[in-house]
């Protein structure tokens, strides 16, 4: 007689389930984006971000009292400029918006990882991520004051500083310019797999950083290429980083994959704010159930292969683990 297979025989009780489970997603694996502005006592929901909000410095100590309690270990800090220039003066000032924040929440919670976003684009008059001349993005000539913003920011007391403007060469430059200043302890994680993706409209809205002519193709990737998001990795590496990055995360799951396969390096993943909103919104029409959404999609990302998943999330799923041990 030949014998019936029974893989259900281990999914027959909650607790074997458990067992048996293969990936999980810990709190410790979340790092939480936060947009500061400048003023006080200013808290105002995102309408493109449900339930993400503009702080300013005293309101974000705040809520990152909240992010602390939750176990939350890690929070990525975005910028929003009182004004915008063609060479983002803002981005670098060591009185920049960023720099405030990141003085002000380490002063409260010294223990907590500050990360920065380093990019131009929310500080420039144009949009985009680099000086323009005659409507071109200029890599070299960028690259100076890319360097500059990362070590404004560590000056300021940033634990990490994450380039996510996609210019060549760029990790190289941060990474000689905060060795000969003394902050060879920073590391960089580096958006070294950044696409040029329909998914970050909603984050463009609550930064301000959509490009005012032209888009980001010529210098963030495209969707239908993997091979050269291996190559750019690779370069990354040997420039200087210490973390990647894949972003988005959802879309490109197998990308996570094959980075997490060639390369033996911690390996982020930004779950971002047009995969986001999805379920959200989603939710919100009663046409899926937002949570199990959240938790399905947050155990895809780690499964695929990223050890620390960058999400507006993290809060929710933060507070879900803690009603859901294991």
């Amino acid at each position: 007689m030949e014998l019936i297979k029974r893989p259900r025989r281990l999914r027959r009780t909650s607790a074997l389930r458990n067992l048996v489970q293969e990936t999980r997603v810990n709190i410790s694996d979340l790092v939480y984006p936060l947009f500061v502005v400048h003023g006080e006592g200013i808290k105002k929901e995102i309408p493109a971000l449900p339930g993400q909000y503009h702080f300013s410095v005293d309101l974000l100590i705040e809520e990152v009292k909240k992010v602390v309690d939750l176990g939350i270990q890690a929070i990525l800090l975005f910028g929003i400029p009182k004004e915008k220039d063609e060479y983002a003066s803002e981005a670098y000032g060591m009185n920049g918006i960023v720099q405030q924040a990141i003085r002000a929440v380490k002063k409260h919670y010294p223990d907590l990882l500050v990360m920065s976003d380093v990019c131009l684009c929310q500080y420039t008059n144009h949009g985009h991520c680099g000086i323009v001349k005659d409507n071109h993005v200029l890599n070299d000539e960028s690259l100076d004051l890319i360097a500059n913003t990362a070590l404004s920011h560590a000056m300021a007391g940033a634990d990490v500083v994450a380039p996510s403007d996609m210019m060549d060469g760029r990790v190289a430059k941060i990474r000689k310019t905060l060795d000969k200043n003394n902050y060879s302890h920073v590391p960089i994680m580096s958006y070294s797999v950044k696409y040029a993706s329909a998914f970050y409209g909603p984050f463009r809205s609550a930064a301000g950083s959509s490009p005012q002519f032209g888009d980001r193709k010529t210098y963030q990737m495209d969707a239908g290429n993997v091979d050269e998001a291996i190559r750019e990795a690779a370069l990354d590496l040997e420039e200087g980083a210490d973390i990647l990055m894949v972003k988005p995360a959802l879309a490109y799951l197998d990308v996570i994959t094959k980075l997490k396969a060639a390369f033996p390096v911690p390996l982020a993943a930004y779950h971002v704010s047009g995969e986001y909103t999805m379920v959200k919104l989603a939710e919100k029409e009663g046409l899926i159930d937002g949570e199990k959404a959240m938790v399905e999609i947050l155990t895809s990302i780690k499964r695929a292969g990223a050890d620390m998943i960058l999400t507006y999330f993290a809060k929710d799923m933060a507070e879900w683990i803690r009603r859901n041990p294991q």
